[in-house]
């Protein structure tokens, strides 16, 4: 068994067993979410592996919470009405730090669990970043940025093949030590697995695995953009006819629930002009390791020949590492797009209203069209109804990071931390 790796929530799952009487760990499966609950946790009730204890929280779940607080109580969600028992049991101790829920699937909805306001606290675990496999010197921390503070880092040991093995690769901490090949086939097991068991797993939902595994190829055919459910399903149908809307909707709520589609909404703003803004979200898979394999990807030589394609999941990887450090600040991740075609690829809002702006480049040559882009978003902004941003920058693979004297910053993503 290697080590642990070090995840940037380590902190705040601490942190959290302080202020609430439970913490829930979400995310997909093999993420991690079991060996960063078993740092801290002092006892723990292995739900998914171990069918006796199953079957005993099924019968009665008040008789698997007497371990020592914190309580590990790992895949809860297999035992629905733990929710419940863990809520009461929170109510009747009146103690912080009690238990550690990790889950990797969002139960039905059910009249009968209810809220955990007051005594739960989430937290989403997502596949490691940059920053915690050792592929970014996190010189350059995003609270910094939205700070107004000025940047200023010397490029990183990483080089772009690097980032293309990372791409394939993924972020998964099985798959970290693997040669790139074997990590691939990781990844297409990994999806074989979501077609064949995990949706088969969530209650209230039938599914073809065939379809499924259609729509995920076109989800990564079509990550980073807008691609539509009309044309999700034109696609996903192939030769054949298109998928029912109906199915669409299904499946896409149904990988959510599983914890491996994110979703990046559109940001609403004033403009200065009355131009409509384009209101539809962007999908990414929750790992650029999924979207490669989807893509039959497995080498990073193929993906560095097919600078298109590279593009689009250079983007996405992107996104996997703004989202888990916008966590940390409680912080959303969005994109822009005017109905006249204006586009932003990324706003990063605090909830004070702190924004910054950023655009995402593969190469170097692009840099000055994507400021002068940045630029002009901003110019097109109320100021009188909206602050104007605290950064503008433009993120890149590799080199160093510095800011231009027109004030846009050059982010390269081997430097970018929380």
């Amino acid at each position: 068994m290697k080590s642990y790796i070090s995840r940037l929530i380590d902190p705040v799952l601490e942190s959290r067993l302080h202020s609430a009487g439970a913490v829930v760990i979400d995310g997909p499966k093999a993420s991690g979410k079991t060996e960063t609950g078993r740092r801290i946790a002092k006892s723990e009730v292995l739900l998914d592996s171990d069918r006796a204890l199953r079957d005993l929280a099924m019968a009665d779940p008040q008789l698997v919470l007497g371990g020592a607080p914190p309580l590990l109580l790992d895949e809860w969600q297999v035992v629905p009405e733990l929710w419940n028992a863990v809520r009461r049991a929170v109510d009747d101790r009146r103690a912080m730090g009690q238990f550690i829920l990790t889950g990797s699937a969002s139960p039905a909805d059910s009249s009968t669990r209810h809220s955990g306001a007051g005594r739960f606290s989430r937290l989403r675990m997502r596949p490691l970043t940059l920053v915690e496999t050792g592929h970014s010197s996190s010189e350059i921390s995003l609270a910094s940025l939205l700070r107004g503070e000025r940047p200023s880092a010397a490029p990183h040991h990483v080089q772009i093949h690097d980032l293309a093995e990372r791409t394939i690769t993924g972020g998964w901490p099985a798959s970290q030590h693997l040669a790139s090949r074997d990590a691939a086939r990781y990844a297409v097991d990994y999806i074989d697995q979501i077609v064949r068991l995990e949706i088969a797993g969530l209650e209230g939902v039938r599914h073809d695995p065939r379809r499924v595994r259609s729509l995920i190829r076109s989800l990564a055919r079509t990550t980073a953009s807008e691609a539509s459910l009309a044309t999700l399903a034109t696609d996903a149908g192939g030769d054949e006819r298109p998928l029912a809307h109906e199915t669409v909707t299904s499946y896409l709520a149904s990988l959510e629930r599983i914890f491996v589609l994110e979703i990046q909404e559109a940001w609403d703003l004033p403009l200065r002009t009355r131009t409509a803004l384009r209101k539809a979200p962007k999908r990414h898979l929750v790992d650029t390791s999924l979207t490669a394999a989807a893509l039959r990807i497995g080498t990073p030589e193929r993906l560095l020949g097919d600078p298109s394609t590279f593009g689009l999941l250079f983007e996405s990887l992107v996104f996997q590492q703004l989202r888990v450090f916008a966590d940390l600040l409680d912080a959303g991740v969005y994109h822009f797009r005017s109905k006249v075609g204006r586009e932003v690829d990324f706003i990063v809002e605090l909830p004070d209203g702190t924004w910054g702006a950023f655009e995402v480049k593969l190469g170097a040559g692009v840099i000055d069209a994507a400021a002068t882009n940045l630029m002009s978003f901003v110019d097109s902004i109320d100021t009188s109804r909206h602050q104007p941003p605290a950064v503008l920058g433009v993120i890149v693979p590799t080199g160093p990071s510095y800011r231009r004297p027109d004030g846009v910053v050059v982010l390269a993503l081997t430097n970018l931390g929380a």
